[in-house]
């Protein structure tokens, strides 16, 4: 595989680029960055861009003074793309919270898109996880542990959304770093609090209005992202269902070539 190019960065914003063509924009979500994509672009017949959200990996620090929600995500994404000269419509890609965002992003600015794909992705009331939840909670106690206390449950997390062990364990080497760069239980603090599912129900009901070529590909034994939310979202934007037998929440690192073939089938459709 062709290795990634190296962050890019404006003053809109940071990510990763590589080949031609058709734009295509992939978004992470927690606990993640644009790494999560780095076995997939390089499969796509497109123009990648990887964007980072602010307050996540080497944007950790970008984070500190900014509004982390879905909603506002959006926004800081929407004037990212804004200030590209892609030459055509991107088609959006979006796994776990950047699934959520994909959603507003499109339902806001609907004429903007060529196409989306939504893996495992945040909806509906289907989120925050118990974890989360849990980390909402002690907010002001999980700012001031150490990383070392936070690791184990870090670790434990990742391991439980993949099925390819392999994967698990490089998937925690390139997702720990920027937390133990930046201050892991600030970063992880910001980043926790503001999630509310207010966000995806705020635009729940409304994705049939979209009339864009959509795939939803899903792991179909994910434990934080069921695949009930895959079933109804495929619905809702008329297509069909790509299920991944036994693929947990990480499928752009457990599983790339499906999702790469999907992205590919949506850049021929568009």
């Amino acid at each position: 595989m062709t290795e990634l190019q190296s962050m890019r960065e404006s003053a809109q914003g940071r990510w990763t680029e590589q080949g031609n063509g058709a734009p295509v924009i992939f978004l992470h979500g927690i606990p993640t960055s644009p790494r999560l994509w780095r076995h997939v672009m390089p499969l796509v017949q497109g123009r990648c861009l990887a964007w980072e959200m602010p307050g996540y990996g080497t944007s950790i620090p970008d984070g500190a003074n900014k509004d982390l929600s879905l909603s506002a995500q959006t926004g800081y994404l929407l004037e990212w793309i804004g200030s590209l000269d892609l030459g055509q419509k991107p088609v959006l890609v979006g796994h776990d919270l950047g699934g959520g965002v994909a959603q507003i992003a499109a339902l806001r600015q609907p004429d903007a898109f060529a196409g989306l794909l939504l893996t495992n992705s945040v909806s509906y009331d289907s989120w925050p996880i118990p974890s989360v939840k849990m980390m909402q909670r002690l907010a002001p106690v999980l700012a001031r542990l150490p990383a070392t206390m936070i690791y184990p449950t870090m670790v434990q997390l990742v391991h439980r959304g993949h099925d390819n062990p392999q994967r698990a364990l490089e998937s925690i080497g390139e997702h720990w770093a920027p937390y133990i760069a930046h201050g892991a239980a600030k970063a992880l603090n910001r980043q926790v609090v503001p999630l509310t599912s207010q966000d995806t129900k705020g635009v729940s009901g409304r994705l049939h209005t979209l009339g864009l070529p959509a795939r939803v590909v899903w792991g179909e034994a994910d434990r934080f992202q069921k695949i009930e939310f895959g079933e109804r979202l495929a619905a809702e934007l008329g297509c069909e269902l790509i299920r991944i037998p036994n693929g947990r929440r990480f499928t752009p690192e457990d599983h790339p070539e499906t999702i790469a073939s999907a992205v590919n089938s949506l850049l021929s459709a568009a």
